[in-house]
């Protein structure tokens, strides 16, 4: 097993980098093992709502720094560049075909585990987290996403890889983006977030965060 202290000082040693080192690149080997920790994160249900689209094309990374932001320094600087992608109601909802072909070919389930899976998802989506409209279950779905993210970071962080997580884009407009420039099917996927990795240029400010009893309670 890994030493606790060196994990520490991944999350420690990992911060919102806006400046990359354009000299650096990042090694196929890497960028597969920072993949792959998100393949492997958990998900609701195990549905894994995701997709990952490596942005290296620079005509279509430019197409992107109109409409975000948050991302103009990186799109820029950045080693590679990655969209997080996350799979929209029609795929999502209880009654899908795509979750019951997933639990059946993926999660490799026998009949009756699917039906009764897919019973106790209906009730969860109708009555336990209120999935009851379109927006609801995409946010719900990725929020799944967000947990692949934080892992590629941290699993990024403790090879000595640099990231940031970018927020900053008009959603609407970047989507029409990604349909008309990169063929993705928006009416299957929904954009939820960006993530530059690479190799700092500068160093950050020391880390602030609340004090642990601060922020948990035992009861």
């Amino acid at each position: 097993m890994i030493d606790k202290n060196k994990i520490l000082e991944a999350f420690k040693y990992r911060h919102a980098c806006k400046l990359f080192d354009t000299s650096k690149s990042i090694s196929d080997e890497d960028l597969n093992f920072i993949l792959e920790t998100a393949r492997l994160s958990p998900s609701s249900f195990g549905f894994e709502p995701w997709h990952f689209v490596v942005v290296q094309n620079k005509e279509l990374r430019t197409k992107l720094k109109d409409n975000a932001w948050g991302a103009t320094a990186k799109l820029d600087t950045a080693s590679h560049f990655i969209i997080g992608l996350t799979l929209k109601s029609p795929l999502m909802k209880y009654d899908s075909p795509y979750l019951k072909e997933f639990m059946e070919n993926v999660q490799q389930l026998p009949e009756n585990v699917v039906k009764g899976k897919g019973e106790m998802f209906e009730v969860f989506q109708k009555s336990d987290f209120d999935l009851t409209d379109d927006r609801k279950i995409f946010d719900w779905a990725s929020k799944q996403c967000y947990i692949a993210l934080g892992n590629m970071m941290t699993a990024a962080a403790m090879i000595g890889i640099d990231s940031c997580p970018i927020e900053g884009f008009n959603q609407k407009k970047t989507e029409k983006i990604l349909k008309e420039d990169f063929g993705i099917d928006t009416g299957k996927f929904g954009l939820s977030y960006m993530v530059a990795f690479g190799y700092r240029v500068n160093e950050p400010r020391a880390k602030t965060r609340r004090k642990l009893n601060e922020i948990v309670t035992y009861k």
